[in-house]
């Protein structure tokens, strides 16, 4: 009869109540949330299953593999982009789902729950993988799934099974045998988070933005793979952008404050592995082919076994993929081998301050927010020596640099700080002509002119006339993080009539042409591709028509990317997420998501996502 004495000896995953034959085990959640099973001594029989099938007991018996270290260590991309943008590292997933759904196969995996709880579910239906898709990093119910896989086994049916390295080790132990038509799936997992501390995370957001979760996506890529983002969504149509350690659930996990007391002694970590491929992100990609990177997503796929080999093989073709060797994949992911360490805070205070205060509680009590959490000796340090190294990366020993440096940031009316390193950076070959009362508001550093050939000359000009306004913003964070906006060499940027521009944190690329004389607008991230003309104003000439404009105000929204040689008209608004065709002429308003190219511009697709 399984009795757990010591919670870090029972990893949560279900298998103990699947092989009861009498169904006489229960899993009531503790005070941190976790499960851990209880028997009914009433309708136990004393059989003895339950504990024959706990894999932390038998962990000696249930660790070999054909091999003791994978055969194989592969960097891998799905060739659907779309697939990749939309899972948690490459898409490694779903494609070996997607060749077990072609087989007429059932796929298991983690799906959320309705109030974003997260249990193991299996189903032969291949629309089913968009929920099936991407982590959770949550302890994940699974009771009930080993049964439905042996009944299917039994019946001759094909399954490819994923789960945490533990649950994986429950299900070969539940199976006590192996399967041909069975395709056993791990990952390197760090440890799995309570389910009550996650949902009053959820809790506490829904409180902040007065609405209620509709959708949670853990690294969404928009602002980049390596920003580890969790976009969480409301039904009022808000979404929060949770980057880095400055999402307070994130913090949390990083800093081991409430994982499963098992998590910090897996006994399930290093080799051999137990199931018959393993998958992880690919940290450190960029160090051994950065054809594979571009920071949105590469897996690490480990084939532990010859089944393992044989299903790579066979759909080895939905990926663009590259074998390192083992080592390689080391540094990035320590969790292959490594248990977490215990945090140092008091858990059983941590759980009753949550359950009498709530999470933003004990957020400023464990693991403070950003302006306590990153304000440490190296930040300061940073931000002292940051307007220094941007002056001296930029301007290098250029004196006609120096002066240029001086005369923009300088001037009357111009708003700049050299002690934040906000501030404009000329480069060689860029013209000013301001006129006295033109204003320049500087929130963002711009370098201005940039130009990487050596050698090579090619004139940035900006002009300005009298009463014009330039306005530098830092905008919404996009997948550059606080790098300077880069506008390359040639750019020929005029404001006149009284006109105002005002660009955000972003980059333009050789020879960008701007014509403002009454409101032009850039918004954060925008991309601009190589001669890209942006117009508000036709100047003097007039064509007599009743549908004519001859000036107008842009409007460019947040992540637009304005492809080589197309030209924005007065009077255009770009809505987010647009991408403008190259060598297209925008007459007309782009709705949000959408493709258009041509001349005029018509739309080519909806509903589109870029990176």
């Amino acid at each position: 009869m399984i009795n757990i004495t010591n919670k870090v000896d029972c990893c949560g995953c279900n298998a103990c109540g699947d092989i009861c034959p009498t169904q006489a085990i229960s899993f009531p959640r503790d005070i941190e949330g976790f499960w851990y099973p209880k028997v009914d001594l009433e309708k136990c029989i004393n059989c003895g299953l339950c504990e024959k099938t706990c894999p932390n007991i038998h962990i000696s018996s249930l660790k070999k593999n054909d091999y003791d270290r994978p055969a194989k260590a592969i960097a891998a991309i799905n060739r659907n982009l779309a697939v990749r943008w939309d899972s948690t590292s490459g898409g490694a997933f779903s494609a070996l789902a997607e060749e077990m759904y072609s087989r007429g196969g059932y796929v298991s995996g983690a799906v959320y729950t309705d109030d974003f709880h997260v249990k193991n579910f299996i189903s032969n239906h291949p629309e089913d993988l968009a929920a099936l898709r991407s982590s959770k990093y949550l302890e994940s119910y699974a009771e009930g799934l080993y049964k439905e896989i042996r009944e299917l086994l039994k019946k001759g049916e094909k399954v490819l099974a994923c789960g945490t390295p533990c649950q994986m080790a429950g299900l070969r132990a539940f199976l006590g045998k192996d399967y041909d038509n069975l395709i056993i799936v791990d990952f390197i997992c760090r440890g799995v988070n309570s389910p009550k501390v996650y949902r009053s995370y959820l809790d506490s957001l829904e409180s902040e933005y007065g609405s209620k979760v509709v959708a949670v996506k853990a690294k969404n890529k928009e602002l980049g793979w390596r920003n580890l983002t969790r976009k969480v969504t409301f039904e009022n149509g808000e979404s929060y952008y949770g980057v880095l350690m400055e999402d307070d659930f994130r913090r949390g996990y990083h800093t081991n404050v409430y994982c499963r007391p098992s998590c910090y002694e897996c006994v399930f970590k290093g080799f051999p592995r137990m199931s018959d491929i393993t998958l992880a992100d690919f940290w450190g990609i960029e160090r051994y082919d950065k054809n594979l990177d571009n920071n949105i997503g590469t897996s690490l796929i480990l084939l532990n076994s010859k089944k393992g080999e044989r299903y790579f093989e066979e759909v080895k073709n939905r990926f663009e993929f590259k074998e390192l060797p083992l080592e390689s994949t080391f540094r990035g992911n320590i969790a292959l081998h490594k248990p977490i360490e215990k945090p140092l805070i008091d858990r059983e205070t941590f759980f009753e301050d949550l359950d009498k205060n709530g999470f933003d509680f004990v957020v400023s009590k464990y693991f403070p927010r950003k302006k306590n959490y990153h304000h440490g000796w190296k930040q300061r340090l940073k931000h002292l020596i940051k307007p220094y190294y941007l002056f001296l990366s930029n301007e290098r020993f250029s004196l006609p640099c120096y002066l240029k440096f001086l005369k923009i940031n300088y001037r009357k009316n111009s708003s700049a700080s050299f002690r934040s390193g906000v501030l404009i950076y000329p480069k060689k070959g860029v013209v000013f002509d301001i006129h006295p009362s033109a204003r320049i508001q500087v929130d963002y550093p711009l370098v201005f002119g940039n130009n990487p050939v050596k050698g090579f000359h090619l004139p940035s000009c900006l002009r300005m006339e009298k009463d014009t306004e330039f306005h530098i913003t830092a905008g919404k964070r996009d997948r550059y993080g606080d790098t300077p906006y880069n506008l390359r060499y040639g750019a020929y940027i005029e404001i006149v009539n009284g006109g105002k521009l005002t660009l955000s944190r972003g980059a333009a690329n050789v020879g960008l042409t701007i014509m403002c004389a009454k409101e032009v607008t850039i918004g954060s991230g925008v991309r601009i591709g190589r001669n890209v003309s942006i117009r508000d104003w036709n100047g003097p000439h007039v064509i007599v028509s009743d549908t004519y404009r001859n000036h107008a105000p842009v409007h460019i929204g947040d992540r637009v990317w304005l492809c080589s040689g197309c030209t924005i008209m007065p009077g255009v608004t770009i809505g987010e997420g647009a991408v403008i065709a190259a060598n297209s002429t925008v007459t007309k308003d782009v709705p949000p998501r959408t493709l258009v190219g041509g001349s005029p511009a018509k739309i080519i697709k909806e509903n589109i996502e870029w990176y």
